[in-house]
């Protein structure tokens, strides 16, 4: 009853409003505004498009117009040639978009940023100029007088809105799935934190490569029923810049990351370009172009995170649902944390116990530095061990080693006595190892529970995954901040809730990356009661940390590396009095204290 009620809700409102649109659109009978209507709708669509990629990966894609062109040009020529409806043209045109999606996602994930942006920038300006030498400069779709509703072809107008609106009823409905989805969840992470993403199980080229694929068949859908509204494609107009731009801009200027931004993007920024255009086109050629422009800038500094975050910040502040302060944010979860503190004594690990991790002379150059050098130790199930260095000892690089982030040059990484060298980090989780980094970078609008979910890639539903998401906050205290915006907590809590996202994916072995950064000393020891609890309950965990004096408590044992190497290996008591230690690390400062 309560999931029908949830969907209910999730779906009402789009289907209100395509509702709503359909009735407007009725009473109007001036053809050219029909035409606006129904470009108000396509371009809705065009938009959530790119927001499947761009905005729930946080890939940002210039090149769009790739797939729309496709679609349009598909449509287009199977008419012309083979003289197939659009019925059955647009459909083909889907599936030609998301292969095409598919064939340039394989090379261009490869690349990070602003390359990524730039390589997707030159699909469309290289169709463009096949599109020329082939010929195509300009295909128009020819008139069909008897029967012409089996070739998509209308007397009335409103037919091609009322078309556009169940198109655009089908994606809106379709993108709200995916929010509420575990697959939308893993997008989110993607976003957020890539490398954080892969830590947690995502394979996240396998589902970039999915979502490209599945944006680039709605682009090529929209294209294709684009063409048939206009009658007439050229590559200038499906290829050209200014298509991307408007899948951008109205996804930007609406609200990026959501379903609603490109509808309310679209219902703003369309209806102003083209009656601006039909006004004074002839006197300023180019006036859309300026509209986006200007929308770009306005929404920059204006609403940075688009009209729909903005409305949905006032109204919340109207409400006076204020956001907890991060004085408030740490009482609320210190009561919780503390029964981390009150958790079942650790029995020491002896010697003896079996070893669930080994590093066999792992190195690792960059160029011509070595950042690890044949390393080599093991860790023992159930035991915390700690691995210290000064900076540039090779921690996180040797980290990355052993979470399959980075490949060795030569040694080898067992779990478990198995040789996992070289694995990718979502099939490290799998097997039972979960990460933490040592920068936290939350999906500040998510819920805590949301963003811890994101964790639970173990699970077989988003029941289960919610539920093992719940179970992992109350290990950690954050019990009571389960329906908080992340962009509230603290950062003792921002630490809580990276380490729940770490449980949820259920690991055996826990690395930790510097979890004691920029907090304080008494959230320092709370967060040490967390671990030990954590500990106490048989999982093992590996804990890079600069602070020291929590460390010697917390650890049963230390590895201390120094340029890239082992320096010292054993109990507390020992690394702390050992003369190599104290002088390649510590500094006379402990060293004095460790006489006293």
């Amino acid at each position: 009853m309560f999931r029908a009620l949830s969907r209910a809700r999730m779906i009402l409102p789009v289907v209100a409003f395509c509702v709503a649109y359909a009735v407007l659109a009725m009473f109007v009978t001036n053809s050219y505004h029909q035409l606006t209507l129904t470009l108000v709708a396509v371009w809705a669509i065009f938009g959530l498009s790119w927001n499947l990629l761009s905005g729930m990966t946080g890939l940002i894609s210039f090149g769009h117009a790739a797939f729309f062109g496709l679609g349009a040009y598909t449509v287009a020529l199977l008419f012309v040639k083979l003289g197939l409806t659009p019925w059955a043209g647009i459909p083909v045109a889907a599936v030609l978009g998301g292969l095409a999606g598919l064939l340039i996602g394989l090379p261009t994930f490869r690349l990070r940023g602003h390359y990524f942006a730039l390589a997707m920038l030159a699909y469309p300006l290289a169709l463009l100029n096949v599109f020329l030498w082939l010929g195509h400069q300009e295909v128009s779709l020819p008139l069909i007088r008897e029967r012409g509703w089996a070739y998509m072809q209308f007397t009335d107008q409103r037919v091609y809105i009322l078309l556009a609106i169940g198109l655009l009823l089908a994606t809106m409905i379709a993108m709200r799935v995916v929010e509420r989805s575990r697959y939308g969840l893993a997008l989110t992470a993607i976003k957020q934190n890539e490398a954080a993403a892969e830590a947690v199980g995502i394979d996240t080229r396998r589902l970039k490569l999915i979502t490209i694929t599945a944006s680039g068949a709605v682009a090529g859908m929209i294209g294709g029923f684009h063409a048939v509204i206009l009658l007439v494609v050229t590559p200038e107009a499906v290829f050209g810049m200014l298509i991307s731009a408007q899948a951008l801009t109205v996804a930007m200027f609406g609200g990026v990351g959501t379903v609603w931004g490109p509808v309310i993007g679209a219902v703003v920024l369309i209806p102003l370009g083209e009656t601006l255009h039909a006004q004074f086109g002839a006197v300023l050629p180019g006036i859309q172009g300026v509209v986006f422009g200007v929308a770009i800038v306005a929404v920059i500094l204006l609403a940075p995170e688009g009209v729909y975050w903005k409305v949905a910040d006032l109204l919340r502040n109207r409400r006076g649902t204020r956001a907890a302060t991060p004085a408030a944010a740490v009482t609320a979860s210190a009561g919780t944390v503390a029964l981390g503190e009150h958790a079942p004594a650790r029995t020491p690990v002896g010697p003896g116990a079996p070893a669930i991790l080994q590093a066999e002379g792992v190195s690792r150059a960059f160029g011509g530095v070595k950042a690890v050098q044949e390393v080599s130790f093991s860790v023992r199930q159930g035991e915390i061990l700690g691995i210290i260095g000064p900076n540039g000892a090779g921690k996180t690089t040797l980290f990355n080693l052993l979470n399959g982030f980075v490949r060795p040059d030569a040694g080898r990484v067992l779990l478990d006595g198995r040789d996992v060298t070289g694995l990718p980090p979502n099939r490290l989780c799998r097997l039972g190892v979960g990460r933490t980094f040592q920068v936290v970078r939350p999906f500040a609008r998510m819920s805590v529970a949301d963003n811890v979910m994101s964790g639970a890639q173990a699970a077989d539903s988003i029941d289960e995954a919610r539920a093992l998401a719940r179970a992992a906050m109350e290990r950690v205290g954050l019990g009571g901040l389960i329906d908080e915006r992340a962009g509230t907590l603290s950062n003792l809590d921002l630490r809580l809730m990276e380490l729940a996202r770490a449980l949820a994916g259920g690991p055996r072995l826990l690395l930790l990356d510097e979890t004691f950064a920029g907090l304080g000393g008494p959230e320092v020891e709370k967060l040490l009661g967390v671990i030990r609890g954590i500990a106490a309950e048989g999982v093992t965990v590996v804990i890079i940390e600069h602070t020291l004096h929590a460390m010697v408590r917390l650890v049963d044992r230390f590895v201390v590396l120094d340029h890239g190497a082992v320096l010292a290996e054993g109990l507390p008591e020992e690394v702390t009095a050992n003369p190599a230690v104290i002088e390649a690390y510590l500094g006379s400062k402990w060293s004095a204290r460790a006489g006293d």
